[in-house]
């Protein structure tokens, strides 16, 4: 079976971690975000991936090439003008002859749930929509199902929400999909939308839901990839392809990539993904869930928690950096430490594109684009976000959102 992935858009609301780099190549768990949707896809039997791309495209091209070295055919689709998920879907017309996965470039999915929406197939061979449960329906397209299993309504985040079913983002489509995205009106705001096309189906009982109970993320925002990052930490398998010095610790899934260094007292329980060609320790205590991409230096004193640092970023002394993520080429002067609780403990607002939104998180940490160099001892208050090439000067104070190519001193 083939699939196909929309992985074209810009991910404007994933700023700063996109200023320079696209979502689908994001770190997550020790690979590019878009790599785990292939090991699922092909996990679940599919042998080639077409991928709609569009933003730096061709930095997917030089990232994953064929695929033949992942496993799975790849095939790359351009979409040069963005228009919606429907336009973006009718793209692969001429591709898609026969039933195929489609699947956002976005969300976190595992093999057994593409592997359940195959198996639903063949007591319901008509277009399926994959649906989860979600305490938050109001962000989300709400999915109402009625009778065997056959979709009734589809409303996109509506106020008053008639469940708690969202569209997972997950699809397995018949070729007739593609002659009901050409009648597909554009929506108000001048797109056009899957829904909008599901919804054409509906009085035709051609449209039917299956029931995902796997856990499931949408990386819409940055702080979602710490989610998405946890989630796929779960299924580590433990591996020490580098050095490991002898009063080192190591407990739990812990992968160390080649010509990386575990020096002594340190102390990492898993899991945690350290990349290649890392320096880690003396005497640094690296916490559950963390990713370390390669060329990064984690030194003494420094404690790391539910994070993600990205390539050739240094962490170097006495630095705390709880529930965040650290952009590419970043430097953290020594002392340099992340709160990531509020006193009162209630949930963070962080800014993104200018709006104040509420994470739903009682721990986030700092948010910091790509090439940001911190002085001595700066503090960063919770839910920070720090746009790319900014510096902070020694003993800054900083919080709230600092706009690209800042110098705080």
């Amino acid at each position: 079976m083939k699939a196909l992935v929309l992985a074209a858009g810009e991910g404007t609301r994933m700023r700063p971690l996109t200023a320079s780099t696209p979502k689908p190549l994001l770190l997550t768990a020790g690979k590019p975000f878009l790599e785990h949707t292939f090991g699922a896809l092909r996990g679940a039997g599919v042998d080639e991936a077409f991928v709609l791309a569009g933003w730096m495209e061709d930095r997917l091209r030089e990232r994953f090439r064929d695929g033949s070295a992942l496993g799975i055919k790849i095939t790359y689709l351009e979409q040069k003008e963005r228009r919606g998920t429907a336009h973006a879907i009718g793209m692969a017309a001429n591709e898609m002859t026969d039933d195929f996965i489609c699947v956002n470039g976005d969300i976190v999915v595992k093999a057994e749930t593409v592997q359940g929406l195959l198996r639903f197939q063949e007591k319901h061979p008509r277009n399926i929509i994959t649906v989860v449960e979600v305490p938050n329906p109001r962000e989300f397209g709400v999915i109402t199902v009625g009778k065997d299993d056959l979709v009734t309504a589809i409303d996109e985040k509506p106020e008053r929400p008639a469940g708690n079913l969202a569209n997972a983002g997950l699809y397995l489509f018949s070729p007739e999909i593609f002659s009901a995205i050409a009648r597909t009106p554009a929506s108000p705001r001048g797109e056009f939308e899957i829904t909008d096309t599901l919804r054409l189906l509906l009085p035709e009982s051609k449209v039917s839901a299956f029931v995902s109970k796997a856990p499931w993320v949408d990386v819409g925002r940055p702080w979602d990839l710490l989610r998405a990052n946890e989630l796929l930490l779960k299924g580590l398998q433990p591996s020490m392809k580098g050095e490991l010095e002898p009063l080192a610790t190591l407990k739990g899934p812990v992968s160390v990539g080649e010509g990386t260094v575990i020096r002594n007292g340190s102390y990492i329980i898993g899991p945690v993904s350290i990349g290649k060609y890392c320096d880690i320790g003396p005497n640094c205590y690296i916490r559950p869930s963390t990713t370390v991409g390669d060329h990064c230096k984690v030194g003494a004193g420094v404690e790391l928690k539910n994070s993600i640092v990205m390539d050739r970023s240094h962490v170097p002394h006495q630095n705390y950096v709880g529930d965040s993520i650290i952009g590419e080429k970043c430097n953290l002067g020594a002392g340099t430490k992340v709160a990531n609780l509020r006193l009162d403990e209630r949930t963070i607002r962080c800014t993104i594109r200018g709006e104040r939104v509420d994470t739903g998180s009682r721990k986030l940490g700092v948010i910091m684009g790509d090439n940001v160099k911190t002085g001595i001892n700066c503090t960063i208050d919770v839910g920070t976000v720090i746009g790319e090439n900014s510096f902070i000067g020694p003993g800054a104070s900083v919080r709230g959102y600092v706009e690209p190519y800042s110098w705080i001193l």
